[in-house]
């Protein structure tokens, strides 16, 4: 089961106390723990309180009586297909254990993800399993759980300032690898169209980038490698810099499918032939990547795989508050289609 509560809700208790036929007031002693409460009557109010979305610190309080059984996962966007199925992956392990999961989006936002973990602290989740959003770069409002005994586990998107449980891909290596394929197709002046600079794990895809060009003796120019925010507005400013400069690039690896897409149209606009005149390689591996004329060659994140083993970090924590952080590193696929595959012959 998965809660999608509203946390900004106008849930009262009123609205608890009509839903369970019992007085305000009860209501009110119930979310308070008072004693003159049965224990009965208590579980009956939190069950509704949360479903109606109602966010109380009594409730944080109430958790503290009885563990939880609620998860809290965060996610830049349940739109993007990683997520998705990362979010299957945590539950199909959740349920497994009688935990519960509350689903919410940071819409990239960092003040959003920072109001969600406060609501998160005050709904009394036993832990929390995260994805960073783009724009955050502080993250002092991730060391409140560890003040609230709160274990944290990040996926796909961490960050290395926090100690934490941490599930990824070798970023590094993945970006290399299909660089290295890049290379192999005879690719010479090969971009990277990164998503906002300040993620790690852009860091990490670059690094890989300069590795493999490094290993082939291609010189590095600083005017291939371009970043993007995640609006259409964006992605396409980025590849029309790239694409509309007079000597452009005939390989591209992009920060995900979604920018890769922005890239192809402006290829399609400039007239630029793919593959044959540029070869482009997305990440994500998202669903409608080999519908796409030509199919786009991306890399595929085991996202279903990085929910479980999350979910399977955060229970152990929850189980033993001092067992050592981890980090799993899940094995990636450079799934090859037609947007690569050419012979060169230009």
């Amino acid at each position: 089961m998965t809660f999608k509560p509203n946390l900004i809700s106008q849930t009262t208790l009123k609205d608890i106390a009509e839903a369970l036929g019992i007085s305000i007031s009860t209501v009110s002693r119930a979310l308070k723990n008072n004693p003159r409460i049965s224990n009965k009557t208590k579980a009956a109010v939190k069950k509704v309180a949360l479903e109606l979305g109602y966010n109380s610190i009594y409730l944080n309080d109430f958790h503290k009586k009885e563990q939880s059984n609620l998860i809290g996962v965060i996610v830049p966007k349940i739109s993007y297909h990683l997520y998705a199925m990362a979010i299957s992956g945590i539950e199909s392990v959740a349920e497994k254990h009688g935990m519960h999961i509350i689903v919410c989006q940071s819409n990239e936002s960092y003040m959003r993800e920072k109001s969600l973990v406060l609501e998160l602290i005050n709904v009394g989740v036993s832990g929390l399993i995260v994805s960073l959003a783009s724009e955050t770069k502080d993250f002092l409002h991730f060391e409140k759980l560890s003040e609230h005994g709160i274990p944290l586990v990040f996926f796909n998107r961490k960050c290395n300032e926090l100690e934490a449980h941490k599930v990824t891909i070798d970023n590094r290596q993945a970006a290399h690898e299909a660089v290295n394929h890049l290379i192999n197709i005879g690719c010479k002046k090969i971009a990277y169209l990164g998503g906002p600079e300040v993620l790690q794990i852009n860091q990490d895809r670059i690094q890989g980038y300069y590795d493999a060009l490094n290993s082939a003796g291609i010189k590095k120019d600083k005017n291939l490698v371009v970043y993007s925010k995640f609006d259409k507005e964006s992605t396409f400013t980025a590849a029309r810099k790239l694409l509309y400069s007079p000597n452009y690039p005939d390989g591209i690896l992009t920060f995900s499918d979604q920018i890769a897409i922005s890239v192809m149209l402006t290829a399609k606009e400039r007239g630029i032939v793919m593959p044959e005149q540029l070869s482009v390689i997305g990440f994500n591996n998202e669903p409608v990547s080999e519908l796409l004329e030509p199919s786009l060659t991306s890399i595929n994140q085991p996202g279903f795989e990085m929910g479980k083993q999350a979910t399977k970090l955060l229970l152990q924590s929850v189980e033993d508050p001092v067992h050592p952080h981890e980090k799993k590193i899940l094995k990636s696929v450079l799934v090859i289609r037609n947007s690569t595959n050419k012979n060169k012959t230009i």
